[in-house]
């Protein structure tokens, strides 16, 4: 049965409802979890997905059945569970999100006490096999009597966010924003943060809605850019920022609409912390690397690669004790925030720069851009995603300058590299190439790249 398990991801539980996730999945889920963790007592949440409210309920009596007292605190952002489970005394965390994935798909994300990620190396496999077991036991599993109430900590949360950033206490300078939840759940926070900020708001699809009427809120598809950046432009905007539904990554543009790649913020707050906590450690991942590499060693920091995800990148920040972590796909971690990543803090941290400085995104990233043209994160969909990386190393082994193999292939040369990996919650091959300097090879070998994966499409 556990084979058949497949919304069991390597660092979370994502799947279709109902074919692949449904309730008697859900149920099993929370009694296994129980039982893997000993807990007694768990805090859920939910994005504001349809499927979310019948995933939850399930999960509740999973957890129930275990006699596990379980707190609801309904609507909110990922981090926001992260928030409660590293201050308050829960034994575990749980958010039923399907992030940016499809409509119909759904997902958990489950943290420990403390915030500690559950991921394939430290126990979503056990947790795969105890769900499995469950669900083919006989008798099937009873309903407890549910020890359930719901609760808000979104108060200590913002509170957080405005102490950590202390963006309050900078002399400002008048800073327009326009702020796109992409109706998922950012807009519930951003109602109750926006007042205590010194910043000129506008908004565009603020409501919480999912039936997702103007798309899924997934700032990385170059479709759904256009209404954000068409907005920063309308309402003469410093600056923009768009969410994904559970808000654990915040997307920018700059004053001209321009959508910033993540990668490029990665490099710029990593300078922004090295000056408050010079020889730390950075974490990055390994998709677009040299920007961010030569960035830390010149502030004094030293950066380190990890494999991609959030699981896997939280794992090794706790283990290195690093102060900042970032992946090109906008996940940015913070030692500050139980080396959990946040989507709120990153967009804080910018805005307190652009008060700081002076300067506009564009002039902050204008030289970093230039320095290391990237592709962006290109997706397919193919037949055989080893097939297609076999291939390319095959094909460029001879003349590579280094290979690994930490997050699918890396390939390097002296004046461009790539790395091609297979999507660990989508079926996609994901595809990254940068140049020094040089957008015109860094397109040329893109496109060379595109022609041999779209020999597997599917």
């Amino acid at each position: 049965m556990s084979e058949r398990l497949s919304c069991f991801k390597a660092y979370d539980i994502r799947g279709q409802v109902p074919q692949t996730l449904n309730a008697a999945i859900s149920k099993a889920t929370g009694a296994a979890l129980a039982r893997l963790l000993s807990a007694r007592s768990v805090v859920v949440g939910r994005d504001v997905r349809l499927s979310g409210e019948e995933l939850c309920a399930a999960l509740t009596e999973g957890l129930a059945s275990e006699g596990v007292s379980v707190t609801n605190i309904g609507l909110c952002g990922t981090e926001e569970i992260y928030h409660a489970t590293a201050t308050q005394p829960f034994d575990a965390g749980i958010m039923i999100t399907g992030s940016h994935n499809p409509a119909d798909e759904n997902g958990m994300k489950i943290v420990r006490a403390n915030a500690i990620p559950l991921s394939g190396d430290s126990g979503l496999n056990a947790l795969k096999e105890e769900t499995a077991r469950l669900l083919q036991s006989s008798p099937p599993l009873q309903t407890g009597t549910v020890s359930h109430h719901s609760a808000s900590f979104r108060d200590a949360y913002i509170r957080f966010l405005l102490d950590t950033t202390q963006i309050t206490s900078v002399n400002t300078r008048p800073l327009k924003i326009h702020a796109d939840p992409g109706n998922g759940c950012a807009g519930l926070v951003l109602r109750e943060l926006a007042p205590h900020l010194p910043f000129d708001f506008s908004f565009s699809h603020m409501e919480p809605d999912g039936t997702f009427p103007h798309g899924i809120p997934n700032p990385l598809l170059p479709e759904k850019r256009a209404a954000t950046a068409q907005a920063v432009r309308d309402n003469n905007a410093d600056m923009g920022i768009a969410w994904d539904g559970d808000f654990d990554r915040c997307f920018f543009y700059d004053h001209e609409g321009n959508f910033i790649e993540g990668y490029y913020l990665v490099g710029l707050l990593a300078q922004s912390i090295l000056t408050r906590f010079p020889g730390a450690k950075i974490i990055h991942d390994p998709r677009l690397i040299w920007n961010t590499r030569e960035i830390v060693l010149q502030a004094g920091g030293l950066p380190i690669v990890s494999k991609t995800g959030h699981a896997f990148i939280k794992e090794r920040m706790r283990a290195e004790d690093a102060v900042y972590g970032g992946e090109m796909s906008a996940h940015h971690y913070f030692r500050d925030f139980a080396y959990c990543d946040s989507g709120m803090l990153p967009w804080l941290l910018v805005a307190r720069l652009l008060i700081q400085t002076g300067k506009t995104l564009a002039e902050l990233v204008a030289t970093r851009m230039q320095a290391y043209p990237c592709s962006g994160e290109i997706n397919r969909k193919v037949v055989d995603t080893q097939a297609v990386i076999t291939h390319m190393e095959h094909t460029f082994r001879a003349d590579a300058l280094q290979i690994d193999h930490i997050d699918g292939l890396s390939v390097e040369f002296a004046q461009w590299r790539f790395n091609v990996r297979a999507s660990n919650t989508e079926a996609l091959l994901r595809l990254n190439v940068e140049s020094r300097a040089d957008v015109a090879l860094m397109r040329e070998k893109t496109d060379a790249l595109l022609r041999i994966i779209d020999t597997y499409a599917s």
